[in-house]
Parts: structure tokens; C-alpha cells; sequence
């Protein structure tokens, strides 16, 4: 195996220079970054640090705290210089779960599955009353209610589905699937039409008209199916997180099989009853967000000022420990520097790797860090450091490993990223690169004035089916392999990106 090995390493040394295209691809490099990426892995403990150690990372929470910590000391650690937490504005209140105990006493008794919506006040001790079950489409309907709810805990119904699947909880995607991706036009995405809007809105204004009525009706506290199966529900907020929101009642999500549970006996005039204990702790010492920067200085006098960008979110939910929502990014992220370091690879230009915030609540650590550093959309005034960025990489669609990349418009760059992908073939099946545009995560920002950001396409797994946002989030949906076939991908790429003679194609800027 050692005469194998040495072999391979000297045709790697012999097609260090090779050319696919005109793009270099450095063989040494990469040979040096499997070996390490794949036989010195560290990924699985930065994911058990941040997930079982740290807990939920609930943005503006002590959890995302600690984790941001720990993330800047374990950089420090590696050899990275600069990091620190670097403040992107002002997010609101943090918010934490210290209690919650919740099940059913009549008609007979039966734990619940549920979790306190996030921002939603505690209930002052343990609560024991009647469910009301309340059903409203119109305004008519809510009026319906009243004089019914005072004292009570309010069980709103929703049109929770239990039919069977016989579909995969976890896939990869078919040979098929990426090649219609492949195919598939720039404009081809389904934009919401002005009636789907309208409808939305009509429906949150009636929720929120709902959630008023109840309150001013003296109800104790609410509880809402959520979607889901077998015990496994997707998590939300149930209030605002800025500092001057209206009080709101105590709230609990809970798993689609006990809610429904419920509905039915009250449905049939059985009268439930319900006993809830919930403890939760707002946090105004400081509303500010922050991401958590670093970087590995670059070598070369006349490119160490240009910048290779990499990241991910590092906020979660907080049903769960929000491992493939994004632990699993913001580990691949700090694995592919470390891998960087660990391989004594020396990068021309500045590799500045930064794990955002507020993503959860709308992309807020990102776009902020884009205003402050490179320009704001709204005017498109353009900072210094715009001109000094090459492109910024995002890991943020789960445990699932690499299948391409969406160029988000940018067809310049697809013989480039062709030529980085080529020497992980044995890594990847049918390598897809679409001109397509991905939405939902932090490289929009960057996009959004111009810069190269780019999303990976993953292997779905069970990210669709049973982690995203869920309760079930957990450390044991990680999947070894794919986190370290993905570290070793990113690592290569950031390297290149900084290596480059040119930083990458950019599209034009259009006011």
C-alpha cells in the first residue's frame, strides 16, 4: 500500500503543471489535501462541539454565544489570525428555553411532544386547564369564540395529513435529477404570482387577528399542530424578536400525531384536558448580532490584500441542535481551513473564512457583513473591498456531500470550476454544474452586488424529509463520509480561488 501510495504521489507531482483548458489545477496540493482531509479528519468533533456540547444556536441565544466562542478559539487554535466576533448590527432580543414539561391529564394521561415557539413568554409555573379547540377561516368564525376561551389553553387546528409515504426518508440525487438540473434554464424557477401573494398575506393577517382574539379573550396559553411524522415536528418562531414586541401568550408546537390526537376526542365532545410547565429567558444586555471571522493571510506582496471568502450559518433552531442545519456547513467550513494549515499550503491571496448569524431569520448576518464591507443593494455604492474580493463559497443544504455547484448566473466561471472539480471524480458522481440560480442561504448577498457567490449542490439525505428545522436535528443524522468528502472539495477550491493569477469572472453589474 506505501509503494502504492508513493506512485500515485509522484504522477500527481508529474501532472502538477497540467492543464484542463487554461485553468492550472496543482495536483501536489491536492494530493496533500485528501491525505489530510481524509486520513487526519477533525470534522465529526467540530460537529460534536458544535451540536452536542454547545446545544441549540438560537440567533441572539447564550447556545449561539458559546458556539461563536468556541468556533473563534478552535480558529485561533489552527493557526488562523483575526478572529474575533465582528459585530454586523442590531438584532433584537435573545431568547432561551430553560423548562418545558407538557402532556395530556384527561381523558387519561400521556406525555406530549412539543417545544416553545421561539420568542414566546413562559407560564409562570405549572398551568393545568381545559383545551379549546378552535377552527377560524374568517373573521366571522374567530367572533365565534367569544366568551369561551378565558382560562383555557387554545388548540388551534390546522389540516395535519397522516397518509403514508413510501418514498425514502433519505436520497441522493438520480443521474437524472442532475442532469435536468444541468439542463435547466437560467429563468426556469417559478416566481410567486401576485395571487399567491395576495393569498399569503390574507392568511397571515388572519393568524395574526386569530392570535389577537384569543389573547384579548383571556385564554392561558396556545398549542399548534406542526407538520411532520413519527414524533418529528418542524420548529418556527411564535413572536417577534425586537425589543418593543407586544406580549404575546405562552406557545407551544407539538407534534403532528398528539395534536391531532386531541382534535379528534374534542371533535367527538371528550373533554381534554392539558398540564404545561414552561421556563423561558429574554436576553436585552446586548441586541447586537454577530458572525465570527478569521483568516489565513495570503503569501504573495501584490494579491495578500485580495480576499477568497468561505462560510456558513452557524445559528439554529432550537427544537433540535440544528446538525445538518448548519452544523454540518460551518464544520466542513472550519475542517477545509484547517486542512489548509495542516497541509502547510501557502495561498497568494487572504482566505477569510466567517460563520454567520441571523440566517435563520432572514439572512441577516450575511447581508449585513456584505453592507458593511463591499456595498449596499438599495445604492450600489461600492466599497473598497469590493473590487478585492475573487468569490465566496456557502455550505448550507445539510450532511448530504457534493454533487456540483450553481453558477447563479455566472457561465464564465463554469470552465474554471470544471478543470477544480475534474481530480475528484473518483468522489463524485456525475458532477453537475448549472447555470442555475439557488436561493435561501448566504452567498445571496454576495450575489446581490455583484460579487462571485456560490451555493454546492448536496445530496439531499433526509434534509427535505425529517432534519431541516425539525426536533430531530440531531448529531446522528451526520453523514462521516460525505462531511469529509465535502471538506476536501471546499479546501481544494478556496485554494485555487486563491492561487489564480486573476481573480474569477464577475457579471456585470446593472444598476
Amino acid at each position: 500500500m506505501k509503494f502504492i501510495t508513493c506512485i500515485l504521489f509522484v504522477s500527481l507531482l508529474l501532472f502538477s503543471a497540467n492543464v484542463t483548458g487554461q485553468e492550472r489545477i496543482d495536483y501536489e496540493a491536492i494530493y496533500k489535501i485528501k491525505q489530510e482531509g481524509l486520513q487526519n479528519s477533525q470534522v465529526m468533533d467540530i460537529a460534536f462541539h458544535l451540536t452536542d456540547v454547545t446545544g441549540p444556536r438560537l440567533t441572539g441565544s447564550p447556545g449561539l454565544r458559546k458556539a461563536s466562542e468556541w468556533a473563534r478559539d478552535q480558529l485561533t487554535e489552527w493557526g488562523l489570525v483575526n478572529a474575533n466576533l465582528e459585530k454586523w448590527g442590531e438584532f433584537g432580543k435573545g431568547w432561551e428555553v430553560n423548562k418545558i414539561y407538557v402532556a395530556m391529564t384527561a381523558p387519561y394521561y400521556q406525555p406530549l411532544i412539543g417545544m416553545a415557539k421561539a420568542w414566546t413568554p413562559g407560564t409562570n409555573g405549572l398551568l393545568k386547564s381545559q383545551v379549546v379547540l378552535v377552527e377560524a377561516e374568517t373573521e366571522e368564525e374567530i367572533e365565534a369564540y367569544a366568551g369561551k376561551l378565558e382560562g383555557k389553553i387554545v388548540l388551534f387546528g390546522s389540516d395535519l395529513e397522516f397518509e403514508a409515504s413510501f418514498d425514502p426518508d433519505a436520497v441522493r440525487f438520480t443521474e437524472e435529477e442532475l442532469e435536468n438540473q444541468a439542463r435547466q434554464p437560467l429563468e426556469s424557477r417559478p416566481a410567486f404570482t401576485p395571487e399567491r401573494i395576495r393569498q399569503f398575506r390574507t392568511r397571515r393577517a388572519l393568524s395574526n387577528k386569530l392570535r389577537q382574539f384569543v389573547k384579548d379573550q383571556g385564554a392561558a396559553a396556545v398549542i399548534t399542530g406542526r407538520r411532520g411524522k413519527h414524533g418529528t415536528f418542524f420548529t418556527s418562531n411564535g413572536a417577534s424578536y425586537s425589543p418593543d414586541a407586544p406580549e404575546i401568550l405562552p406557545e407551544i408546537e407539538m407534534a403532528p400525531e398528539h395534536a391531532a390526537r386531541m382534535m379528534r376526542l374534542l371533535n367527538a365532545n371528550i373533554e381534554v384536558e392539558v398540564e404545561m410547565d414552561i421556563q423561558t429567558t429574554f436576553f436585552n444586555d446586548d441586541l447586537n448580532g454577530y458572525n465570527v471571522v478569521a483568516e489565513i493571510p495570503g503569501t504573495d506582496k501584490n494579491l495578500k490584500s485580495e480576499l477568497v471568502m468561505l462560510g456558513g450559518h452557524l445559528d439554529s433552531w432550537h427544537a433540535g441542535t440544528g446538525a445538518t442545519d448548519n452544523a454540518a456547513g460551518c464544520a466542513v467550513m472550519m475542517e477545509a481551513v484547517r486542512i489548509l494549515i495542516a497541509a502547510d499550503l501557502k495561498p497568494r491571496r487572504t482566505i477569510r473564512i466567517a460563520l454567520w448569524t441571523g440566517e435563520e431569520q432572514g439572512i441577516h448576518g450575511s447581508r449585513n457583513y456584505v453592507k458593511n464591507h463591499f456595498a449596499d443593494p438599495d445604492d450600489m455604492k461600492l466599497k473598497p473591498e469590493h473590487k478585492r474580493l475573487s468569490a465566496y463559497y456557502n455550505i448550507d443544504n445539510g450532511t448530504g456531500r457534493i454533487r456540483g455547484i450553481y453558477l447563479q448566473g455566472n457561465e464564465a466561471v463554469r470552465p474554471i470550476f470544471e478543470a477544480w472539480f475534474e481530480p475528484f471524480n473518483d468522489m463524485i458522481e456525475n458532477t453537475t454544474i448549472t447555470i442555475r440560480n439557488t436561493g435561501g442561504t448566504d452567498h445571496l448577498g454576495f450575489d446581490a452586488v455583484g460579487l462571485p457567490g456560490f451555493q454546492f449542490i448536496q445530496d439531499p439525505i433526509e434534509y427535505r424529509s425529517l432534519t431541516h428545522h425539525t426536533n430531530m436535528d440531531t448529531y446522528e443524522r451526520l453523514q462521516e463520509a460525505d462531511l469529509k468528502q465535502m471538506a476536501v472539495i471546499v479546501a481544494s477550491f478556496v485554494y485555487h480561488t486563491a492561487m489564480r493569477n486573476e481573480k474569477l469572472p464577475r457579471e456585470p453589474i446593472t444598476n
